[in-house]
């Protein structure tokens, strides 16, 4: 049910705060069920328990798939844009994607593979690895998609947590210049994971691996052996559907856990109304499928809707910094969904790798995965979009399951830096750290959501009281997000940063993004990362962390200009004590900085900084710690 004006957005949003049941009724018979829930929604937050559409039974891949078959089976549900730009890529129709599914499902039932069961996935982005969480979810088999870029380590802690029994994986992968080993890192995990049973395995790079007798197979002889037919397995709305672990600040990763109807529900609701999807698009999230970005909205969301997709196994500089830009123009892509990380690398290189291309195609562009600053917000929106196309800067997380504060595109009006607005369903409100609700606009606090939407997080697998002290134990009867919000006059929301990224300075309290994002309007600053240390006087200092890769100017003069920047965005207060030069920041395989590194080398604690296994580059914490001021 698509919003088309501002005015249906304020009439849907009332009325899913007036009876959020009769709206997400509505909205949930869109969709095919073998049999129509008895109640909408039974829910506290203090067990936590929520269920969504009880007793409604349904598969979440006969509507993604089978329901568009009739009509539109001959519709391309993907293209497969390979890493190298010169390889032939891969075009999907809905028709391919039911037989491909089919026949892998029907693989994972001759592995004895039954509902309920957990299975690994560990692949490269190609079609493949959407295909693998799709078998999954019509045999009923729960997913547990690994990032391609995770150590052993990981793998072998998520297979155990969750005791999986097969792993979907393939020889190898390509990312940019390297050739990646998957099989061997596989072998490696599961030497020390009794459940495994078998190990699939795509060809993709060709490289010999290791197969080991009875437990290995080969994935095109497999399938081809398999019926195009499988019988979708009939799951409860409340089901699992899929696992997929997040790391917390503290201790193991948490298997966050979805469910099947409301999931079902929400990611197509969300996907439709925010970037305002419209049939025969062509919609690209760059994201990998290892990420809530990637099931969200590149695999459940997009096929919901009947949508076609760009699945892109590359990186945004490979072959150079005009990736991106090449893909877009070559299939002439509508909408663009990436990360504000990728915008500010490809800010950094230069409009050289802009303008050889039109982008005239594109008609909205997205931004995921933390708050986007304000100068890469204006470069995205001049140089990529043209000044035409809005920015939808969408605000979710692995726990909510699908975006809850967003622009609609050409809906809501925009502001730089602003999730804007909640969608339909979503009832947030800011606290005070004592969990008083703060009222009014102009104000600040910790963000929370006091009624639950249908993809809201279930429990973490094996462990509800993680779930409960984690999200429901801070302020009682509300979800807390753990991130700072402000609210201003005008009712938007900007997400200021984590909690424990906001830090209290002489009494204020001030959001690391958003001294991060003031940083960053100097001129050489390609990128900055901010934390907190202990200050004799202030009770915490500002520690910044910048990257600056060439400059003829002294870091002295850096510093002032960065420290004049802040001042003059954001205030003398939140002007940094410390300011070190750096070549680069320790980022996981995903791109996220790891806070917690910087916090200790911050704080002198130069010893014990954890674990660092998932680093993409460990080198760059050496470099760091020499040059710590």
């Amino acid at each position: 049910m698509q919003i088309k004006t501002l005015e249906e957005y304020k009439t849907a949003y009332q009325k899913s705060v007036d009876a959020p049941e009769d709206f997400w009724a509505e909205i949930a018979s869109e969709f095919l069920w073998t049999k129509k829930w008895d109640k909408v929604l039974d829910w506290n937050f203090t067990g936590p328990k929520i269920n969504w559409f009880i007793n409604g039974k349904l598969n979440i891949t006969e509507n993604c798939i089978d329901r568009h078959l009739e009509k539109n089976g001959n519709n391309t549900a993907f293209i497969w844009e390979p890493n190298e730009p010169g390889d032939k890529n891969r075009t999907i129709t809905y028709k391919e994607l039911s037989e491909e599914v089919n026949r892998l499902a029907n693989v994972l039932k001759s592995f004895n593979i039954k509902k309920g069961d957990r299975v690994c996935i560990y692949m490269p982005m190609i079609p493949e690895a959407v295909y693998a969480m799709l078998a999954c979810a019509r045999v009923g088999a729960i997913h547990s998609v690994v990032f391609g870029g995770f150590s052993a380590q990981s793998i072998q802690d998520r297979i155990n947590d969750s005791q999986c029994k097969v792993v979907l994986t393939s020889d190898g992968a390509y990312r940019g210049n390297k050739q990646l080993p998957m099989k061997v890192t596989v072998d490696d995990a599961v030497k020390n994971c009794p459940s495994i049973t078998n190990v699939l395995v795509y060809k993709r790079t060709g490289e010999k691996v290791n197969m080991q007798s009875g437990r290995d197979f080969d994935w095109e002889t497999e399938c081809k052996k398999q019926s195009v037919d499988c019988k979708a397995e009939i799951m409860d709305s409340e089901d699992p559907l899929f696992i997929l672990y997040t790391s917390g600040s503290t201790g193991k990763p948490k298997g966050v856990v979805h469910s099947c109807g409301g999931f079902m529900v929400y990611t197509a609701y969300s996907f439709q109304n925010v970037f305002q999807y419209q049939p025969h698009e062509l919609y690209w999230c760059t994201a990998d499928v290892g990420w809530i970005t990637g099931h969200s909205y590149i695999t459940y969301g997009p096929l919901l809707s009947g949508a076609t997709s760009i699945i892109f196994e590359g990186v945004p500089n490979y072959p150079d910094s005009g990736r991106f830009w090449q893909v877009v123009d070559k299939h002439n892509v509508n909408i663009f969904y990436t990360a504000p990380t990728a915008i500010r690398a490809l800010e950094a290189a230069g409009l050289d790798f802009v303008k050889p291309y039109k982008l005239d195609s594109l008609r909205v562009l997205g931004s995921v995965g933390e708050p986007i600053n304000e100068e890469a917000w204006q470069w995205y929106h001049k140089n990529i979009g043209k000044e035409k196309c809005p920015i939808v800067d969408t605000w979710w997380q692995t726990e909510t399951g699908g975006i809850l504060i967003s622009p609609l595109a050409n809906i809501t009006a925009l502001k730089p830096g602003f999730a804007t607005l909640p969608l339909p369903g979503v009832q947030p409100i800011l606290v005070d750290e004592k969990g008083k609700e703060i009222l009014g606009n102009g104000v600040e606090g910790n963000l929370c959501i006091k009624f639950p939407w249908p993809s809201i997080i279930r429990t973490t697998y094996g462990d509800h009281e993680r779930c409960r002290t984690t999200y429901f134990a801070t302020y009682p009867n509300l979800y807390f997000t753990g991130d700072g919000c402000r609210r201003d006059e005008d009712g938007y929301y900007r997400i200021t940063g984590r909690v424990d990224d906001v830090i209290n300075v002489s009494g204020h309290r001030i959001g690391t993004a958003e001294v991060e994002s003031a940083i960053n309007e100097q001129v050489d600053v390609v990128e900055s990362a901010v934390v907190g240390y202990p200050h004799d006087i202030k009770g915490q200092g500002l520690y910044a962390f910048c990257i600056v890769p060439k400059t003829t100017k002294t870091n002295e003069q850096i510093k002032k200009e960065i420290n004049d920047c802040v001042n003059k965005i954001i205030g003398a207060i939140a002007k940094p004590d410390k300011i070190q030069i750096v070549s680069g920041l320790p980022k996981t395989r995903s791109g996220k900085i790891m806070r917690r590194i910087l916090r200790k080398v911050a704080e002198g604690e130069l010893t014990n900084l954890g674990d660092t296994s998932t680093l993409l580059d460990p080198s760059v914490v050496e470099e760091i710690i020499k040059g710590r001021v």
